[in-house]
């Protein structure tokens, strides 16, 4: 009979032994007959013990009856307890009482069941190949199984300790279940050693029960998956540090290219020469973009990346990116607009720089593949969720290529349409609106556009906290609407009646005439006339023959046809793309003119700056540490344009000789680059801030090529005023500087 024969026949008896005692009763098996007479036995001794009881009573009873008043009630009172005891000595000593081997029987058959019961378990696992070994409390072995003895080459272990044997306990986080090494025949083993401490049956004493199961594969597979994923998370950081390294090298010179073109801007060119410096400031800045795009996605790769929400306009955000995009649809022929539906709030919480780099993506690769039509984006809320639609008229795209469009390194359409770049930008824009909890969905038609979706929930004001008045801001409102046909008049005029105004929109002059016929109720109604510059010619003289002379007219220019003069048919004039506010405070009457606009030159952040003095900026003193000589170079000129006095720097060394208590003079304010010979910048600009706190009041502003939050954020907790990335933008640098020397002014005063 083979091993796993033999073990099934023994589980299959011990099964068989407990059926059997559960098994009902036979009165014509023998055996059965036997335990009858038993038990027939047994009731005669309950019999005995009531008679005992009831003689003991009835004698008890004659005495108390002698005495005592109300003797029949007492005797039959103990006549019945004398049963009741009867009982209970039977249930106590009735058995070893009549039979004296019953209870040597008892214990001989608890010792052979827990004998036989030991030896079936420790068959079973010898079969499993586990290690069964049983120990005193002064962990002198008792017993074990063969697989014990086979492992361990100890051929009789009985009374020794597994110490002496050679097996070392190295108890882990759990004080009973740990590993243990055992040097086998068959080489070195790992155990998963587990004890429990039991008492035995029969002899009452504690033993310590142990198992143990060779798990020697597992555990190298777990050492070579730690070891793989040490090996992985090294070269991740060494991956990341080469990025941050390399971008902070690519940024030095990129620095000094787009800022020796700023300069070179601001000199006398002919229109070749400014040809020509636009295409290197737009290479330039591409290659910036590039350089954001790996920083980016590396820093999602290393689960590094996290958003920082705050309170935040939208409207406003989504309306400064369409402007910033608005000159190079317009070069295209194509129109941009936005419309931010009243019950979204005016604040709300997101990541105001993240959510604004994947606008800015989807809107300018919208303008990037549309060649007619044009490109809109819708804000709304929908059941508390944020939804912002980019819809355009552009090629669109087929299932196979909006299914891997939001892949790495993807581009859609054909080649011959696709630009140059990384492929990542639809995936860094992916990720990070799942950061932020939401989703971002495709649809699209061959030839028919595509509109990109996003949603999230994001935080601050519920949508019933927008203001109601938004809705009725128009509602006395009447409007004609005079303009070509595409999404920016068709976002007008839905802007318009979904502020509770009237709007009728015409395209052609013939329309104009036939409002005029058809309802003249409605004509004589109208508040305002807004006329597109584009078509206001064909308009002339049907508008100079307008019967009513007491509306409102307002021309509708782009940034780049804004006339240098109010035309005198006209009342007011607005931007395309246009902006809410705008709108409907010309719509009200408060507001004739054009607002400011900075963002309007392309779909890169503007890097010029006005070169007229600041005002109060004479006799201000500004020193510049900065150990690259064409960023120094550049630094100096954006600022000695401002009318500054600037004394610079090339290393922390020097930083640190010209801010000594005994210096000539000190400085107004300082711009200091963040790694520079003489130190660690992280290291050195804290604690030079620190000096420069308290009567010492010095701003410093740090130009760091390193993007990552963390070292902005530490640097401003050091008492850095600013924290600006290469390359920085001259204007920005000029404004941060005026700032912190207004705020510092208003300290010392």
């Amino acid at each position: 009979m083979s091993e796993l024969a033999r073990l099934r026949q023994k589980v299959s008896d011990g099964l068989g032994l407990a059926a059997t005692a559960a098994q009902p009763v036979d009165r014509a098996d023998p055996a059965t007959h036997q335990m009858h007479e038993v038990h027939a036995g047994d009731t005669g001794s309950i019999a005995f013990y009531v008679a005992v009881s009831l003689s003991v009573g009835a004698f008890s009873a004659a005495l108390i009856a002698l005495a005592v008043p109300y003797a029949v009630t007492v005797v039959l009172a103990t006549f019945f307890g004398a049963v009741l005891v009867g009982i209970l000595l039977y249930a106590l000593f009735g058995k070893s009482f009549l039979h004296p081997g019953a209870m040597a029987e008892d214990h001989s058959d608890v010792r052979l069941r827990q004998t036989q019961n030991r030896s079936l378990i420790a068959e079973m696992q010898e079969f499993m190949g586990d290690i069964v070994v049983i120990r005193d409390m002064n962990r002198r072995i008792v017993e074990a199984n063969r697989v014990f003895r086979e492992m361990t080459g100890c051929a009789a272990p009985e009374g020794l300790s597994c110490e002496e044997i050679g097996i070392a306990f190295r108890p882990g986080d759990k004080v009973h279940a740990y590993d243990v090494e055992i040097a086998t025949p068959f080489g070195q083993r790992i155990f998963s050693w587990h004890d429990v401490v039991t008492r035995d049956l029969v002899s009452s004493r504690l033993m310590i029960s142990s198992i143990a199961r060779d798990v020697t594969e597992e555990r190298l597979a777990l050492a070579d998956r730690e070891d793989a994923r040490l090996r992985a998370e090294k070269a991740d950081a060494e991956k990341a540090r080469l990025l941050a390294t390399v971008s902070h090298e690519i940024r030095l010179p990129l620095s000094g290219m787009l800022g020796m073109n700023h300069l070179l801007s601001q000199t006398k060119l002919n229109e070749e020469q400014r040809n020509y410096l636009d295409g290197m400031k737009q290479s330039g800045q591409s290659l910036v973009q590039l350089v954001e795009d790996l920083l980016d996605y590396s820093t999602m790769e290393a689960g590094r990346f996290r958003l920082n929400p705050r309170a935040e306009n939208l409207r406003r955000l989504i309306e400064s990116i369409v402007e910033m995009l608005a000159h190079r649809a317009h070069e295209k022929g194509i129109e941009i607009a936005s419309f931010v539906t009243p019950d979204v709030p005016d604040h709300l919480d997101f990541d105001p720089a993240r959510l604004r780099q994947v606008l800015f993506n989807l809107l300018g690769n919208a303008v990037k593949f549309t060649r007619e039509g044009g490109v809109v984006i819708r804000a709304r809320m929908v059941d508390g969720e944020l939804q912002i639609a980019v819809e355009d008229t552009g090629p669109g795209m087929s299932r196979a290529e909006q299914a891997r469009i939001f892949g790495e390194f993807e581009q859609a359409g054909p080649l011959s349409q696709r630009s140059a770049g990384t492929g990542l930008g639809l995936a860094i824009s992916a990720r990070i609106v799942r950061e932020f909890g939401g989703s971002l969905t495709v649809s699209s038609r061959k030839g028919k556009g595509s509109t990109f979706k996003l949603t999230f929930r994001p935080g601050g004001a519920p949508a019933e906290m927008a203001d109601p008045g938004r809705r009725h801001c128009l509602r006395h409102t009447n409007v004609l609407l005079i303009a070509p046909k595409g999404v920016a008049a068709a976002v007008t005029m839905e802007a318009i009646e979904a502020f509770g105004g009237q709007c009728a929109l015409i395209h052609q002059p013939e329309d104009l005439e036939r409002l005029r016929k058809e309802s003249a109720t409605r004509a004589a109604d109208l508040t305002d006339i807004i006329v597109d510059r584009r078509i206001s010619p064909l308009f002339r003289d049907a508008l100079k023959d307008w019967p009513q002379q007491n509306v409102r007219r307002t021309l509708l220019v782009s940034p780049e046809e804004r006339p240098s003069t109010m035309h005198v048919s006209f009342d007011a004039w607005l931007i395309r793309p246009l902006r809410e506010k705008s709108l409907i405070d010309v719509l009200c009457g408060r507001l004739r003119g054009i607002e400011r606009r900075d963002a309007i030159n392309d779909n890169h952040p503007d890097v010029g700056f006005s070169s007229r003095v600041a005002q109060g900026a004479s006799g201000i003193e500004i020193l510049v540490a900065e150990d690259d000589a064409v960023n120094q170079r550049i630094v100096r000129a954006v600022l000695e344009k401002s009318g500054y006095i600037v004394r610079a720097v090339e290393d922390f060394g020097a930083l640190r000789q010209s801010l000594r208590p005994d210096a000539s003079r000190l400085p107004d304010l300082i711009v200091s680059d963040l790694n520079m010979p003489g130190g660690e910048g992280l290291d050195v600009l804290p604690a030079l801030l620190d000096t420069l706190k308290g009567d010492r009041n010095i701003p410093v502003i740090v130009l760091s090529g390193d993007t990552s939050d963390a070292t902005a954020e530490n640097l401003l907790k050091a008492g850095a005023g600013a924290v600006l990335t290469k390359p920085a933008d001259p204007r920005r640098l000029v404004e941060e500087i005026r700032r912190l020397l207004e705020a510092k002014r208003l300290l010392s005063s």
